[in-house]
């Protein structure tokens, strides 16, 4: 295995082995906030961490039967160990693949919760009804997956689109698959409001983000300045007379975050609160990457936005990955949401590149 999975792996490990320690800890069982995120991380790493104890121990196991095999006195006694050796690799090289299916997209694969900005682009009133069908699409490849959605925040038109739309998911597997959407979304096509009948390209971005643990991004009030406002709604028509919306501006890195999806104050700051995190905590991942840029190099997945990773080409029903030359004529089918053939393709990818790390 190459040092820098099994480093990966090691790291993991010793995270769920502390979170195991904290959940008997006196002080955590008596945080019930604390707890309940000390045990949502430790579910979430879980299977990986079960996998890779397995994974140690057949190779322990692998390294007794070759030194039984090496000091063995006659030539039964070695076949015998060298059989089980055989049989036991058989096996190590199939956690193995569980543990490349568990390691592949990053450091964060195993995060249940995440939060995604869809930004209409150039295009004008174009760009924020892409928006708005790429939302629909995540929207309804959600609800196949069973995972749970909750927008946090949006800012419509009066043609429906959206100039920008800000939800949450939750569900297994839900940042290890949907991280490869981030990046620039382009489309062809007839708008609606278009009468000739003419080809237009519209562009919009998605950002997704792996939503941390209280634990892991700590804010005090302190911190970050709030700001309150009346919510308004398609082209500023007031809908709120209340100064329900919020606005966060956090002060060391001055990332700004609003909220105004929810009648109450106090929803609607809980809700910027957990978006500012995201966000903070992507901003220590970006900084962490660029200083990990040569090991990454050639994956997929930057996540930068200023990338163009698809192209939705709507007369010939053509989806377009730029990222791994995937083309399919099924756009209709992925729109609907049904988003599998992209995202496993994506992970399968990832996944090849990672396999050339292979055990010795």
């Amino acid at each position: 295995m190459s040092g820098s999975i099994r480093d990966t792996l090691e790291d993991k490990l010793s995270r769920f082995e502390q979170l195991e320690r904290d959940m008997s800890d006196p002080e955590v069982l008596g945080d019930g906030a604390r707890m309940s995120a000390t045990a949502r991380e430790h579910g979430g790493l879980a299977k990986l961490a079960n996998k890779y104890r397995e994974f140690k121990r057949l190779t322990d196991e692998i390294h007794d039967c070759k030194e039984m095999a090496e000091a063995a006195e006659d030539a039964e006694e070695r076949e015998m160990a060298e059989v089980e050796m055989e049989a036991l690799r058989g096996q190590r090289e199939e956690i193995w693949e569980d543990l490349l299916s568990l390691t592949v997209g990053g450091d964060d694969s195993h995060r249940t919760r995440c939060v995604m900005e869809v930004r209409a682009g150039t295009g004008g009133d174009e760009a924020a009804l892409f928006a708005r069908d790429l939302y629909e699409m995540y929207r309804r490849y959600a609800e196949h997956r069973g995972w749970k959605t909750e927008v946090m925040d949006a800012s419509a038109t009066e043609m429906g689109g959206f100039k920008e739309v800000t939800l949450t998911l939750e569900g297994e597997g839900v940042y290890r698959d949907l991280q490869y959407e981030s990046g620039g979304h382009r489309v062809q096509r007839v708008p609606e409001t278009e009468t000739q009948g003419r080809v237009h390209t519209s562009a919009a971005t998605v950002a997704v983000m792996p939503e941390p643990e209280d634990v892991e991004v700590e804010l005090k009030s302190d911190d970050y300045r709030v700001d309150k406002f009346g919510a308004s709604g398609p082209g500023g028509q007031h809908v709120n007379k209340t100064e329900s919306a919020i606005r966060l501006t956090h002060h060391e890195t001055g990332i700004v975050v609003q909220c105004q999806d929810e009648k109450s104050q106090h929803k609607n700051l809980a809700k910027a609160l957990r978006v500012l995190k995201a966000r903070i905590y992507e901003k220590k991942r970006e900084e962490e990457a660029a200083k990990q840029a040569e090991q990454r190099k050639g994956l997929i997945g930057s996540g930068d936005r200023s990338q163009r990773i698809r192209t939705y080409n709507f007369p010939q029903n053509r989806l377009t990955d730029h990222r791994i030359n995937l083309t399919l004529y099924k756009l209709d089918q992925v729109i609907a949401g049904d988003l599998s053939p992209v995202t496993d393709a994506l992970i399968e990818y990832d996944r090849d590149q990672l396999r050339g790390d292979m055990i010795d």
